[in-house]
């Protein structure tokens, strides 16, 4: 090349995430608004609902560590890594739980929707879908990805199955990939989206939620 080069090329063809983002998204349910530790107190009743930090695969927090959990990752913010959200229930007007584009990486244009939970009560209720649908739209036709990731503890079951319905593909399981708070060692199974699979994934989840 003359003139330019590979990385001043790569440039032009760059979406700039950090214009694009945080931003806030709403669907007909949900809407998802920056994380703020203005949020903290409807998150330490969202967590408490089912006491979700019990299960010994996830790093769910407790109620006292909702603030650190927090702070955490609005650090994660400030390095460009992570994107948090919020999930607020429209007709409750309150935050139901936290989901993330976290592990961002704009110049291969992946990310990986995880971090998420939500409280008992709204689990299998069309939130998730909505959520997925929501920041699936925004990876692909705003960040320009090529590629969403989801990861999760090979022995979570729940979590597998709702993320094989959203129509992500198993790419393989990273053995002994994470040691968890617990001392367990974690093996994660990833899986993705890829851009040409956007446009079935997407007609899918419609219809999901349109039953």
């Amino acid at each position: 090349m003359t003139g330019k080069n590979y990385e001043d090329t790569l440039g032009v063809f760059m979406v700039d995430w950090n214009s694009l983002l945080p931003i806030e998204l709403e669907g007909g349910s949900v809407r998802l608004i920056p994380l703020s530790m203005s949020h903290s107190g409807d998150l330490m009743e969202a967590v408490s609902d089912g006491q979700l930090n019990n299960l010994w695969y996830t790093n769910i927090p407790t109620e006292e560590g909702v603030k650190g959990e927090i702070e955490r990752r609005l650090k994660l913010q400030k390095l460009g890594s992570m994107a948090p959200f919020s999930v607020v229930h429209k007709k409750r007007n309150k935050v139901v739980g936290m989901t993330t584009f976290m592990n961002m990486d704009p110049t291969n244009k992946r990310l990986e929707i995880g971090s998420t939970w939500y409280r008992k009560d709204v689990q299998r209720t069309g939130i998730n879908t909505e959520c997925k649908l929501l920041l699936m739209s925004y990876a692909f036709e705003k960040l320009d990805c090529i590629a969403v990731e989801f990861r999760t503890h090979r022995m979570n079951r729940q979590s597998r199955r709702a993320i094989e319905r959203l129509g992500a593909i198993l790419d393989g399981v990273l053995r002994s990939h994470m040691v968890l708070a617990n001392g367990t060692i974690r093996d994660t199974a990833v899986y993705s989206i890829i851009r040409s699979d956007w446009d079935v994934v997407e007609a899918n989840l419609r219809w999901m939620l349109e039953r």
